[in-house]
């Protein structure tokens, strides 16, 4: 095999590999998310993955208490928060 094909499929497994780490932490902030209940009132109406609005802000949250504790990179936290924004309806 050239270096060339050597170096391209390292490049692509480490994509792979951080793709992977990327859903991984996404279903994990979801997770915690859902676990816990805004204010024990029922939650604002679901957004069109099943996640509801107060949720998916609950879940903002996490993540900015997360990255000021220093639990994430900058660039996990600007890439998780514009996922989370971009899930929120507006109506």
């Amino acid at each position: 095999m050239s270096r060339a094909s050597f170096g391209k499929r390292e490049r692509e497994q480490a994509k792979r590999e951080k793709a992977a780490n990327k859903r991984e932490r996404r279903q994990r902030a979801a997770d915690e998310a859902s676990a816990t209940d805004v204010d024990g009132e029922a939650a604002a109406a679901p957004a069109d993955d099943g996640v509801s609005t107060a949720d998916l802000l609950q879940m903002i949250e996490d993540v900015h208490r997360r990255h000021e504790n220093g639990d994430m990179t900058d660039d996990d936290f600007e890439t998780t928060k514009a996922d989370l924004l971009g899930r929120i309806q507006v109506d």
